[in-house]
């Protein structure tokens, strides 16, 4: 039998956790030659070397090196350095993830050369064309040939857009299968007490949007807010490496530094996160990953962010959001700590660690 060349696409530490899964169905099938292009837009190692020892992935089987730039010059360099693999290999199917450059990148480049595309984690919108990741998830859309979806309020947005409804196909989300797949283990893990907490007396952090960190008035917004969390609760924060270099750059590194109740942990990885996110008595997060995996943690969740394109974590989730309005949410902080405010903790439906295996059998059935 001749055996379908796929490549699957991972360029940032969310993608790896949505890819994984894939992969692992995919093999499992024995119908496809896989391949794993790294493009490198993470690329420290606890940002990346660390998932791909972490998930079990093994080492990607091409690897872009493209680093830090500008979305302008970073998008350029991945359509650069993908494109000759592409024409020296010829897959047969391009497999993207998620919304950063390197989804909307080489679905460019497959798109151009007539290979086509699938798109995990299709149809969300924040409708908000500031954040660049709309932008990406909106054109990896229009390009894709096969539309995989995380929820039902996606497929309407598609359709919405004239997607032909044959295209779609509503599988869950596959971040929830990694999830899923290392919970147990995270929820007995001991690092909260190594880091000095107790489990359920913290709040967990993490801040990497440009409108949070890249400007002075989004950064000290976000700071005024931690320091008034750290006042009520200890606090957890990893820190993004391109949220420190803003701190630094900034001068406000060492005051954190300075701040007892505010616990600044360098980039985890997986496990170790996720057992934080498990255990935490709240999330503080600009992450939309995060918004999901603390959905399907049932632990409640603060977006510090005005939207969502990840709706259902509201409405049935346990994710809370008001808008930039530091008052508000200190304001909700205080109301969920205090128990007058209790989320929802259904978990969105298809979110049950199967994703992963209804994506393979749509390639099985649709890449001949």
């Amino acid at each position: 039998m001749d055996r379908k060349h796929i490549f699957a696409v991972v360029g940032a530490r969310p993608n790896f956790m949505k890819v994984a899964p894939v992969m692992q169905a995919l093999s499992a099938t024995g119908r496809f030659k896989l391949s794993l292009v790294h493009t490198g837009q993470h690329y420290a190692p606890e940002m990346s070397d660390d998932f791909f020892r972490d998930l079990g992935m093994g080492k990607p089987d091409f690897h872009l090196e493209v680093g830090s730039a500008s979305h302008a010059v970073q998008t350029a360099r991945i359509l650069e350095r993908f494109e000759p693999v592409v024409l020296e290999q010829k897959p047969d199917f391009v497999l993207v993830a998620g919304d950063v450059n390197s989804t909307l990148a080489c679905s460019l480049v497959a798109a151009k050369l007539l290979i086509p595309v699938g798109h995990i984690e299709s149809g969300l919108r924040s409708r908000d064309r500031t954040m660049p990741e709309e932008v990406n998830r909106l054109v990896t859309d229009a390009l894709s040939d096969i539309l995989f979806t995380t929820s039902r309020d996606a497929d309407e947005n598609l359709v919405a857009e004239g997607v032909p409804k044959g295209k779609i196909f509503f599988v869950g989300n596959t971040m929830i299968d990694t999830l899923k797949r290392f919970e147990s283990a995270a929820r007995a893990s001991d690092i909260a007490v190594r880091q000095g907490v107790e489990r359920g007396r913290y709040l967990l952090v993490t801040l990497h949007r440009p409108s949070n960190v890249d400007s002075p008035e989004g950064l000290e917004r976000v700071l005024t807010y931690l320091t008034e969390a750290a006042r009520r609760m200890p606090v957890l924060f990893p820190v993004h490496p391109r949220t420190k270099a803003s701190l630094e750059r900034m001068g406000r590194w060492s005051a954190l530094e300075s701040m007892p109740a505010l616990h600044l942990l360098p980039p985890l990885g997986y496990p170790d996160f996720l057992a934080l996110m498990a255990q935490a008595r709240a999330v503080l997060t600009d992450s939309g990953g995060v918004q999901e995996e603390t959905t399907a943690l049932q632990v409640p969740c603060l977006t510090l962010r005005p939207n969502t394109e990840r709706p259902v974590t509201m409405t049935e989730g346990s994710n809370l959001i008001v808008s930039d309005d530091v008052a508000k949410h200190v304001s909700l902080l205080d109301d969920l700590l205090s128990g007058r405010v209790v989320p929802r903790d259904a978990c969105p439906e298809l979110w049950d660690g199967h994703a992963g295996e209804r994506i393979a059998a749509v390639l099985v059935d649709q890449v001949r």
